[in-house]
């Protein structure tokens, strides 16, 4: 009886080929541990300058940027309970605002740095992801800006608008405004983390959709913690977000191939 040929698929040279060619890293350069340090300080270096400028010119519009970050509040009056208090208070939103603008220039330092130690496959993946990331962070920023910063503030003007006056203190406000809007950018991440685990093979789509039930109780969490009022309102509309992001995030996957 003769033995059947064999049927496992080989690469072909020309895939072998490419593959070499992908995992090739273009322009390797031999640096020392000196030269990594002193280019790592030249990209923070730069990195500080921007954000600097950033504030700088953040500051001297910070009264326009105030009155934006006051519109939720829907009339609310605001007061200074102790002096100096909005002086700090633009220096806080100044800030802020400062590092928002500068995060592009940022990124694009940390691009530069990392970048002649990866592979041309490797660089094929690192600019969606970095764009990708980006989006999301400022669609979260919308979104907490017109959904649960009004959705929050509603909540709280209507349990006691016939028992109290609405006057806030101003740094406890934009305290709230702005740790809401951070939190929940950085909540929007929940995409870009599920396709870099599913590119370094820790998990794939079908382990994704498998763990629903850990990701609803997560995103009710994560709503829970993230989210500076204790309100049931904002919680639920965050922890809805991340899970829409989380199975958007899963269709993502999907569609890589993983």
């Amino acid at each position: 009886m003769t033995s059947s040929p064999d049927t496992k698929t080989l690469s072909s040279p020309a895939d072998e080929l490419e593959n070499d060619y992908l995992d090739e890293v273009p322009s390797d350069v031999e640096m020392s541990i000196f030269d990594h340090l002193d280019e790592l300080r030249s990209r923070i270096l730069y990195s500080l300058i921007a954000v600097v400028v950033g504030v700088v010119g953040c500051f001297a519009f910070v009264e326009k940027i105030v009155k934006i970050l006051e519109v939720p509040a829907q009339g609310a009056k605001f007061l200074q309970l102790s002096p100096g208090e909005y002086f700090f208070v633009s220096l806080k939103v100044a800030g802020y605002s400062g590092i928002l603008i500068a995060s592009p220039f940022i990124l694009y330092q940390i691009i530069l740095f990392v970048l002649p130690g990866l592979t041309r496959r490797e660089r094929r993946v690192i600019g969606p992801i970095v764009l990708g990331s980006s989006f999301l962070f400022f669609i979260g920023l919308f979104f907490a800006y017109i959904a649960l910063i009004p959705a929050a503030l509603n909540f709280f003007i209507s349990y006691g608008e016939n028992v109290v006056e609405q006057m806030w203190s101003i740094d406890r406000y934009f305290e709230f405004v702005l740790l809401l809007l951070f939190s929940t950018g950085l909540a929007f991440q929940v995409p870009v983390v599920q396709f870099l685990l599913a590119l370094l093979g820790i998990v794939d789509s079908k382990a994704m959709l498998k763990g629903w039930r850990y990701i609803l109780l997560g995103a009710a969490i994560l709503g829970a913690v993230l989210t500076p009022s204790t309100d049931p309102i904002t919680q639920s509309l965050l922890g809805g977000a991340v899970l829409s992001l989380y199975f958007g995030g899963i269709g993502l996957v999907k569609l890589s191939g993983r």
